[in-house]
């Protein structure tokens, strides 16, 4: 299996989560309320899922690794481009649950910034896997050897797991913090 195949994997997951982003999108412009607790499911998914387990693959690992070739200038304005992407979805996400943050404290005026946020992530998400996905992934493999691939898939294993563990490590050091010992 080439490194590639897990990434591509996870896009197929983002692309479902798009489509539960559009839905909510349409559900607002057609007159229903904004589902605070959604918006929270899904900027949760494009922290961790989409971005630090999906995008850190691709900067941590794939981008390193063609970072030590000699790759054509074409591969490395793609990787640029990829990187400002990521760095955009990163910025939109923030804003997006900086605005729920806002509606949850009752501020109906950031109402169209929501929107906004999600029009603009159903927009972007979508153009920037059908960049990776065909224009990107399948040609840079050519610079790997089966055994390079295969090195980078395994170090994709690993960071999943250590993403895993780094997560619930996370999350008893806030219940830590929030319910500390001997109360």
């Amino acid at each position: 299996m080439l490194p590639i195949g897990p990434l591509m994997i996870e896009h197929r997951l983002i692309e479902k989560m798009i489509k539960v982003m559009k839905s909510q999108l349409d559900r607002f412009q057609a007159g229903d309320p904004v589902s605070s607790p959604l918006i929270e499911t899904i900027t949760d998914f494009i922290r961790a899922y989409a971005d630090r387990c999906h995008h850190g693959k691709e900067e941590d690992i794939l981008f390193r690794e063609l970072n030590k070739k000699a790759i054509s200038s074409e591969h490395r304005r793609s990787i640029e481009q990829l990187l400002e992407e990521h760095t955009k979805g990163r910025k939109l996400t923030k804003t997006l649950v900086e605005a729920n943050q806002k509606y949850k404290q009752g501020d109906q005026k950031v109402l169209p910034a929501i929107a906004d946020c999600l029009h603009s992530l159903v927009t972007f998400y979508p153009k920037h896997i059908e960049k990776e996905d065909k224009h990107f992934f399948l040609p840079i493999m050519v610079y790997f050897t089966k055994e390079e691939k295969d090195s980078m898939l395994a170090e994709g294993y690993e960071f999943d797991s250590n993403l895993l563990h780094e997560e619930y490590k996370n999350i008893v050091k806030e219940a830590e913090s929030s319910f500390p010992h001997g109360r």
